[in-house]
Protein backbone atom coordinates (compact mmCIF):
# COMPACT_ATOMS: atom_id res chain seq x y z
CA UNK A 1 0.00 0.00 0.00
CA UNK A 2 2.97 2.31 1.10
CA UNK A 3 4.13 1.57 -2.14
CA UNK A 4 1.35 2.64 -4.33
CA UNK A 5 0.47 5.52 -2.08
CA UNK A 6 4.19 6.87 -3.12
CA UNK A 7 3.45 6.11 -6.64
CA UNK A 8 0.08 7.63 -7.11
CA UNK A 9 1.48 10.82 -4.76
CA UNK A 10 4.68 10.76 -7.50
CA UNK A 11 2.18 10.25 -10.40
CA UNK A 12 -0.15 13.46 -8.93
CA UNK A 13 2.75 15.26 -8.53
CA UNK A 14 3.53 14.43 -12.15
CA UNK A 15 6.85 13.95 -11.09
CA UNK A 16 7.67 11.27 -14.08
CA UNK A 17 6.96 13.89 -16.60
CA UNK A 18 8.25 16.92 -14.97
CA UNK A 19 12.00 14.98 -14.25
CA UNK A 20 12.22 14.57 -18.23
CA UNK A 21 10.92 18.29 -18.97
CA UNK A 22 13.13 19.17 -16.60
CA UNK A 23 16.03 17.27 -17.69
CA UNK A 24 15.55 18.26 -21.13
CA UNK A 25 15.74 22.42 -20.90
CA UNK A 26 18.68 22.13 -18.62
CA UNK A 27 20.88 20.06 -21.44
CA UNK A 28 19.96 22.13 -23.44
CA UNK A 29 20.61 25.42 -21.84
CA UNK A 30 24.09 24.36 -21.23
CA UNK A 31 24.54 22.86 -24.61
CA UNK A 32 22.75 25.49 -26.40
CA UNK A 33 23.71 28.51 -23.73
CA UNK A 34 26.98 27.99 -22.34
CA UNK A 35 28.84 25.60 -24.72
CA UNK A 36 28.46 27.59 -28.45
CA UNK A 37 28.57 30.83 -26.98
CA UNK A 38 31.93 30.64 -24.85
CA UNK A 39 33.94 28.62 -27.97
CA UNK A 40 32.58 31.42 -30.01
CA UNK A 41 33.60 34.34 -28.40
CA UNK A 42 36.94 32.65 -27.24
CA UNK A 43 37.48 31.52 -31.12
CA UNK A 44 36.30 34.85 -31.82
CA UNK A 45 38.88 36.52 -30.19
CA UNK A 46 41.86 34.21 -30.92
CA UNK A 47 41.16 35.13 -34.57
CA UNK A 48 41.12 38.75 -33.65
CA UNK A 49 44.20 38.65 -31.90
CA UNK A 50 46.17 36.85 -35.04
CA UNK A 51 44.14 38.70 -37.17
CA UNK A 52 45.99 42.34 -35.81
CA UNK A 53 49.57 40.30 -35.57
CA UNK A 54 48.77 39.67 -39.09
CA UNK A 55 47.77 43.52 -39.93
CA UNK A 56 50.73 44.96 -37.80
CA UNK A 57 53.32 42.69 -39.78
CA UNK A 58 51.58 43.86 -42.76
CA UNK A 59 50.21 40.87 -43.87
CA UNK A 60 47.39 42.56 -45.18
CA UNK A 61 45.77 39.09 -47.39
CA UNK A 62 46.45 37.12 -44.21
CA UNK A 63 44.40 39.39 -41.89
CA UNK A 64 41.60 39.46 -44.61
CA UNK A 65 40.23 36.15 -44.10
CA UNK A 66 40.72 36.24 -40.09
CA UNK A 67 38.84 39.36 -39.80
CA UNK A 68 36.09 37.82 -42.13
CA UNK A 69 35.78 34.85 -39.56
CA UNK A 70 35.31 37.15 -36.87
CA UNK A 71 32.58 39.28 -38.13
CA UNK A 72 30.80 36.06 -39.66
CA UNK A 73 31.13 34.07 -35.97
CA UNK A 74 32.18 36.35 -33.31
CA UNK A 75 30.61 38.40 -30.61
CA UNK A 76 29.10 42.10 -32.05
CA UNK A 77 31.71 44.04 -29.97
CA UNK A 78 34.89 42.15 -31.47
CA UNK A 79 33.09 41.86 -35.03
CA UNK A 80 32.49 46.14 -35.16
CA UNK A 81 36.05 46.84 -34.68
CA UNK A 82 37.54 43.97 -37.06
CA UNK A 83 34.93 44.96 -39.79
CA UNK A 84 36.88 49.03 -39.23
CA UNK A 85 39.84 46.89 -39.76
CA UNK A 86 39.11 44.61 -42.49
CA UNK A 87 37.93 47.72 -44.61
CA UNK A 88 41.81 48.98 -44.09
CA UNK A 89 43.27 45.65 -45.33
CA UNK A 90 40.53 45.55 -48.20
CA UNK A 91 42.15 49.38 -48.97
CA UNK A 92 46.00 48.01 -48.54
CA UNK A 93 45.02 45.09 -50.92
CA UNK A 94 43.79 47.43 -53.37
CA UNK A 95 46.46 49.73 -53.39
CA UNK A 96 49.44 47.25 -52.99
CA UNK A 97 47.59 46.12 -56.73
CA UNK A 98 47.12 49.21 -58.21
CA UNK A 99 49.97 51.18 -60.42
CA UNK A 100 50.32 54.52 -59.78
CA UNK A 101 49.94 57.18 -62.80
CA UNK A 102 52.53 59.67 -61.39
CA UNK A 103 54.96 60.26 -59.24
CA UNK A 104 52.34 62.72 -57.20
CA UNK A 105 49.90 59.72 -56.86
CA UNK A 106 52.44 57.68 -55.77
CA UNK A 107 53.27 60.20 -52.86
CA UNK A 108 49.99 60.89 -51.80
CA UNK A 109 49.44 57.11 -51.37
CA UNK A 110 52.49 57.15 -49.20
CA UNK A 111 50.83 60.17 -47.24
CA UNK A 112 47.82 58.36 -46.84
CA UNK A 113 49.54 55.62 -45.35
CA UNK A 114 51.17 58.02 -43.05
CA UNK A 115 47.99 59.39 -41.90
CA UNK A 116 46.57 55.83 -41.09
CA UNK A 117 49.76 55.08 -38.76
CA UNK A 118 50.89 52.62 -40.81
CA UNK A 119 54.72 54.39 -41.14
CA UNK A 120 56.61 51.38 -41.76
CA UNK A 121 55.07 50.96 -45.52
CA UNK A 122 54.88 54.53 -45.46
CA UNK A 123 58.38 54.60 -44.96
CA UNK A 124 58.98 51.98 -47.83
CA UNK A 125 56.95 53.77 -50.19
CA UNK A 126 58.90 57.28 -49.84
CA UNK A 127 62.24 55.87 -49.38
CA UNK A 128 61.33 54.45 -53.16
CA UNK A 129 60.00 57.47 -54.34
CA UNK A 130 63.35 59.06 -52.93
CA UNK A 131 65.65 56.62 -54.78
CA UNK A 132 63.88 56.44 -58.13
CA UNK A 133 63.41 60.65 -57.52
CA UNK A 134 66.27 62.58 -55.55
CA UNK A 135 65.62 65.97 -56.76
CA UNK A 136 61.97 65.71 -55.56
CA UNK A 137 62.01 68.31 -52.61
CA UNK A 138 58.27 67.52 -51.61
CA UNK A 139 59.42 63.82 -51.03
CA UNK A 140 62.22 64.61 -49.09
CA UNK A 141 59.90 66.86 -46.84
CA UNK A 142 57.37 64.09 -46.06
CA UNK A 143 60.28 61.94 -44.98
CA UNK A 144 61.32 64.71 -42.80
CA UNK A 145 57.99 64.44 -41.67
CA UNK A 146 57.46 60.85 -41.20
CA UNK A 147 60.73 60.82 -39.40
CA UNK A 148 59.33 63.54 -37.13
CA UNK A 149 56.27 61.96 -36.33
CA UNK A 150 57.97 58.38 -35.15
CA UNK A 151 60.39 60.11 -33.28
CA UNK A 152 63.48 60.59 -35.32
CA UNK A 153 64.39 63.94 -34.72
CA UNK A 154 68.21 63.78 -36.14
CA UNK A 155 66.79 61.97 -39.44
CA UNK A 156 64.30 64.54 -39.42
CA UNK A 157 66.26 67.56 -39.57
CA UNK A 158 68.81 66.05 -42.11
CA UNK A 159 65.15 65.50 -44.41
CA UNK A 160 63.79 68.39 -43.96
CA UNK A 161 67.41 70.19 -44.64
CA UNK A 162 67.60 68.85 -47.72
CA UNK A 163 63.86 69.71 -48.97
CA UNK A 164 65.05 73.61 -48.09
CA UNK A 165 67.65 73.14 -49.98
CA UNK A 166 66.06 71.94 -52.82
CA UNK A 167 63.08 74.30 -52.56
CA UNK A 168 63.45 77.23 -49.95
CA UNK A 169 60.07 77.90 -49.85
CA UNK A 170 59.18 74.89 -47.92
CA UNK A 171 61.19 76.40 -44.65
CA UNK A 172 57.94 79.03 -44.49
CA UNK A 173 55.63 75.97 -44.89
CA UNK A 174 57.37 74.08 -42.21
CA UNK A 175 56.88 76.99 -39.28
CA UNK A 176 53.16 76.27 -39.38
CA UNK A 177 53.48 72.40 -40.16
CA UNK A 178 52.02 70.87 -37.06
CA UNK A 179 53.48 68.02 -37.75
CA UNK A 180 56.81 68.94 -36.55
CA UNK A 181 55.29 70.06 -33.25
CA UNK A 182 57.55 67.78 -31.61
CA UNK A 183 60.91 69.53 -32.69
CA UNK A 184 59.23 73.25 -32.04
CA UNK A 185 61.44 73.25 -28.78
CA UNK A 186 64.68 72.34 -30.75
CA UNK A 187 67.39 74.68 -31.27
CA UNK A 188 68.52 72.75 -34.38
CA UNK A 189 64.99 73.09 -36.03
CA UNK A 190 64.78 76.75 -35.06
CA UNK A 191 68.14 77.68 -36.52
CA UNK A 192 66.77 75.81 -39.57
CA UNK A 193 63.61 77.25 -40.59
CA UNK A 194 65.05 80.87 -39.04
CA UNK A 195 68.21 81.05 -40.33
CA UNK A 196 68.02 84.94 -40.33
CA UNK A 197 67.55 84.80 -36.69
CA UNK A 198 70.44 82.62 -35.99
CA UNK A 199 72.60 84.91 -38.05
CA UNK A 200 71.48 87.74 -36.29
Amino acid sequence: MATKKATDKAKDQSGKSLNSKAATPAKSDSAGHGKPEQPDFSQGLQAYEQALKAMQAQKFDKAKPLFEKVISTGPKELADRAHMHLNICNQQLTRAQAKFSSVEEHYDYAVSLMNMGDFVTAREHLEKISGQNPKLDFVWYGLAVLECLTGHTHESLEHLAGAIKLNPSLRFQARNDSDFRNMADDPRFTELLYPEGATA
